[in-house]
């Protein structure tokens, strides 16, 4: 190897005797400069990451080893780079080095903090969890201490969840990945939130009363924290009405509307008997209120025999023989 004293000896030679020393100083080896440390990404060590920078040359992807497991450290030797250059065919001749005598290598590394675990659990969650049920909130109930991961793209795996799924208040364990290693498995406890705008009543609002007439409006709530399913309605419809009691401030469930009956108990209709198409029309008493398309009891007038029908508007009740 050509020490850097003989390099600057053998130049001023050249420059002073001509040209004939000079051209064989150009045909002479390249310098490398071994890096003393160096990290890479999961993908393997390349030449061009274990020797000094060097402006005037673009030194080729040549790859020299497996890079090491993360969080841990292997080392190269100049023997070492120079056999894998050589197996790797390289036209480029290492013979004259500067630098550490070995190169340790490690792995580009990063802080895996709160924020991005939350952000990442709560994507994953809200995607194959929650889906359109609303908006899912998320909220450690211990502080997340930040770990070291590769600093190269990950994917994020829930391994544990409960049989309920999302609650207010659950634990679960997770794991990252590259596309080459498991880097670890981790287990948090959240408190969550579903926010969703939901039918609200802003007064009280009384059995029997058409929805499209109650005083309601859209507020944005927690769905996790209500015990029945909201109404699930774009518009106040006009065939809806109140089936319960629903008291000021309180939420609107699909339990607490019906159809709106447009027949009634005590009421006289047609009764409509099909068979094929011969049809047969006798008074009936409705026994029940019922919407149309349900089924209902009926009552002949004549006979008091009861039986049932399909509402199919007010004045009409459909019977199938």
């Amino acid at each position: 190897m050509i020490s850097p004293r003989l390099y600057r000896a053998i130049l001023l030679y050249a420059q002073l005797s001509g040209g004939l020393v000079a051209g064989a100083l150009a045909a002479s080896p390249p310098t490398f400069g071994l890096l003393t440390n160096t990290t890479v990404d999961g993908d393997g060590i390349f030449f061009s990451q274990v020797v000094a920078e060097d402006a005037s040359a673009v030194l080729p992807r040549i790859r020299l080893s497996d890079a090491p497991a993360f969080g841990q450290a292997i080392f190269l030797t100049r023997t070492q780079i120079i056999a894998a250059l050589e197996k790797a065919e390289s036209e480029l001749i290492c013979t004259n080095w500067t630098g550490a005598e070995r190169v340790r290598v490690t792995r580009h590394s990063r802080a895996f903090t709160e924020a991005e675990v939350k952000e990442q659990l709560t994507a994953l969650l809200q995607r194959d969890y929650v889906r359109e049920k609303g908006e899912l909130e998320l909220r450690f109930t211990r502080p997340w201490h930040p770990v070291a991961i590769p600093g190269e793209p990950y994917t994020l795996r829930i391994l544990d969840l409960p049989t309920l799924g999302v609650s207010a208040s659950f634990i679960t364990r997770f794991e990252l990945s590259t596309t080459r290693e498991v880097i670890g498995t981790w287990q948090v406890a959240a408190q969550a939130k579903v926010w969703r705008e939901i039918w609200v009543a802003r007064s009280t609002l009384r059995r029997d009363q058409l929805l499209s007439e109650a005083d309601v409006s859209r507020e944005r709530r927690d769905v996790l924290g209500l015990r029945d399913t909201p109404l699930a309605l774009t518009d106040p419809d006009g065939v809806l009405e109140i089936a319960e009691s629903i008291p000021a401030g309180a939420p609107i469930y699909a339990r607490s509307v019906r159809l709106r009956p447009v027949v009634r108990r005590g009421q006289l209709v047609e009764a409509q008997f099909q068979d094929g198409t011969v049809t047969i029309a006798l008074k009936v008493e409705v026994m029940e209120n019922g919407a149309p398309g349900q089924t209902v009891r009926v009552r002949n007038v004549q006979s008091k025999r009861e039986f049932r029908g399909k509402v199919q508007n007010e004045q009409t009740i459909l019977v199938s023989l």
